[in-house]
């Protein structure tokens, strides 16, 4: 219940209480509050049994942390995760192999050996004016291409 208080905040506390109620009435009001915890939690345990009465017997096994979504759906997926196929799924699937393919479309690899059947032609002005035609551009170096980060896609 207290998972998140350290010693330094509980001392802070336990100091703050004696401050406010004062060292006579601090016992008393210790006893009212715990007093008031268990009322809480019978009246929380009490409303359980009476759902689980009124649901019936095919609910007996029914868990009301289930109703927290995340584990309601961590539950369905790991029980069904045979009839689904996600096992297939997961290991058929490799997405940096899908990330590469199309960084490798994008700039311009036809093929991942990056050897393609027809040279690539560009219209370039050589220095006299003149069109040089079927001239093969410039390959970038792989050291010239800035690194893909796939997170920031």
């Amino acid at each position: 219940m207290f998972n998140d208080i350290g010693a330094l905040e509980l001392v802070t506390l336990v100091i703050l209480a004696v401050l406010v109620f004062g060292p006579d009435k601090l016992p008393k009001v210790i006893q009212d509050v715990s007093r008031f915890i268990r009322k809480v939690r019978e009246f929380s345990d009490n409303a359980k049994e009476d759902i689980r009465s009124e649901l019936g017997p095919e609910f007996k096994d029914f868990d009301f942390e289930d109703l927290n979504p995340k584990k309601f759906v961590r539950k369905q997926l790991s029980e069904h995760e045979d009839d689904l196929g996600l096992k297939e799924i997961r290991s058929s699937f490799n997405l940096k192999k899908e990330i590469n393919d199309v960084a490798d479309s994008v700039h311009g690899k036809d093929d991942p050996t990056g050897a393609s059947d027809t040279p690539a032609t560009s219209l370039t002005k050589s220095p006299s004016g003149t069109a040089d035609l079927l001239k093969k551009p410039e390959k970038p170096q792989q050291a010239d291409r800035p690194p893909f980060d796939a997170d920031a896609t």
